[in-house]
């Protein structure tokens, strides 16, 4: 619903093709090179993949969001920072930027040790709300930047986990209210 209204007021949005259009997929994702798989139905970021370059990552996360609804969309990937702003009767009240989980490496723990003394501590912040999946979605990511869960991260080095942003798959949220224009 959001893509059509920004669409029919003549915004950029992202090309969208059906999941179970495989020729309708595989053109979109040979034009733009980039994609992003996602459930149409669904919250807390449950089935999306995001950055797939290859038609064997995109038909794999397609498997993947259909674990949570039927119906799933292949869409352009388009870069950038999740922004959310909160407007009421017409006013800004509130920003905030949505930023993918990291970890930092301490020189002694594996990837998979970082994220589950991570998840232990979120997950007990918010009663079992924000945890980091260890699942295949944070494998690929991890592994395209040349690590695996196994790895062991230099001090103080910063690794992204996942490629989405969403709270309750450990994303983490900044108030930037004060810096709109």
């Amino acid at each position: 619903v959001t893509l059509k209204l920004l669409a029919g007021e003549g915004l950029a949005v992202p090309r969208q093709a059906d999941a179970d259009d495989e020729a309708g997929w595989h053109a979109l994702l040979a034009e733009v090179g980039t994609v992003v798989v996602k459930p149409v139905e669904g919250e807390q970021g449950k089935g999306i993949s995001v950055d797939l370059r290859s038609a064997e990552d995109v038909r794999a996360a397609i498997e993947r969001a259909r674990q949570f609804c039927d119906r799933v969309l292949v869409e352009q990937f388009c870069k950038g920072e999740d922004l959310r702003i909160v407007v009421i009767d017409h006013q800004v009240v509130a920003a905030a930027v949505r930023r993918p989980p990291e970890v930092v490496g301490d020189g002694r723990s594996t990837v998979r040790e970082l994220i589950e003394r991570q998840s232990r501590r979120r997950a007990a912040a918010t009663g079992g709300e924000s945890r980091i999946p260890l699942d295949a979605e944070a494998a690929r990511c991890i592994a395209a930047q040349g690590h695996d869960l196994d790895s062991v991260l230099l001090p103080d080095c910063r690794l992204q986990v996942r490629n989405t942003a969403n709270l309750h798959t450990g994303g983490t949220i900044h108030d930037v209210t004060a810096e709109l224009h």
